[in-house]
């Protein structure tokens, strides 16, 4: 099956995740400058009302930068919505986001309701569900979503325990439609290893951090730059939902990262700003950024070892 056209013609094959916090206007323009998609959480946008200023900002400046270089590919915008009872503004955030018509809604934790596939589709826009497994793929399908987003062992943030060659294999299966994947993707022989598992896309969080756009402090980025996977550690303590966070943030935090404790999972809370600034999400491929550079140099040099990954395989 066919990418939808929105997905075709990226310089890349790659979706830039939203990131809690870190993701802002100015990650998001120089991404899609850069000619993949770049995204980033509606929760990000406080008060609710920036939401509505933060898009106009970014679609006013990639219209401009298109008119100035005509030939420039430029990558879509993507919105993260949570769908889950704790976020109170999802229905004001999604009637937001199809004002402005934006092309591709992640959706997260559980399937969009059918009022808000709805609203996408009416004006030709898509939505891509992320999920962990095989049972929360096909309950998204069920509900009608277009594409998925295949979280895997590794991927920083809420990520799941599957291998990407199980995921990914599994929901081939069933699913002929897009397919994203996320998981330790930090280099361009990863973007080409996630398309040889069966997937269209990239889907790319933690080499995002290490980035001058990225909205969070130089001690956060520098911490990307010196860890490895063994400073990756997985617990469900922060959210509620088990993810993979920076050992050095939970040290900092006066906790043991070897002997956390488990959270009470009905006691979510997706929009608690000060434990994510306090507590660094991560995923394991830490261990392969070793320099801080803006976004357009990590998708240029994403771009050149892709390249080299296909010459290397005759591809």
């Amino acid at each position: 099956m066919a990418l939808p056209p929105v997905l075709q013609n990226l310089a890349l094959p790659v979706i830039a995740s939203p990131m809690f916090i870190a993701s802002g206007p100015a990650l998001v323009k120089a991404q899609c400058k850069a000619g993949i998609v770049g995204s980033f959480p509606a929760l990000n946008a406080r008060p609710q009302e920036a939401l509505d200023q933060w898009l106009t900002e970014i679609q006013d400046e990639l219209r401009a930068h298109k008119a100035a270089h005509p030939d420039a590919i430029i990558g879509p915008i993507a919105v993260n919505q949570i769908v889950h009872h704790s976020n109170v503004r999802l229905a004001q955030d999604v009637e937001t986001c199809v004002k402005h018509k934006i092309p591709i809604i992640i959706s997260s934790l559980r399937a969009p309701p059918r009022e808000m596939l709805d609203a996408v589709h009416s004006y030709g826009g898509i939505v891509l569900h992320d999920v962990i497994s095989i049972r929360h793929a096909n309950k998204a399908l069920e509900a009608g979503v277009d594409g998925l987003i295949l979280v895997a062992a590794g991927a920083g943030g809420h990520a799941g325990l599957l291998s990407p060659f199980a995921l990914v294999g599994e929901v081939r299966k069933f699913f002929n439609g897009p397919i994203a994947l996320s998981g330790s993707i930090a280099t361009g022989d990863a973007i080409l290893a996630a398309q040889a598992t069966g997937a269209d896309l990239a889907y790319i969080g933690s080499r995002f951090l290490a980035t001058t756009e990225a909205n969070v402090n130089d001690e956060y980025r520098q911490a990307i730059v010196d860890s490895s996977a063994a400073d990756i550690i997985y617990t469900n303590l922060f959210s509620g939902v088990h993810g993979n966070y920076l050992r050095r943030s939970i040290e900092r935090a006066g906790l043991d990262p070897d002997n956390l404790p488990q959270a009470d999972k009905s006691k979510m809370d997706f929009g608690a700003a000060k434990a994510w600034r306090d507590i660094w999400g991560a995923g394991q491929g830490v261990g392969l950024m070793d320099e801080v550079l803006p976004a357009a140099e990590v998708v240029a040099k994403l771009k050149r070892e892709y390249e080299a990954a296909r010459r290397r395989l005759a591809l």
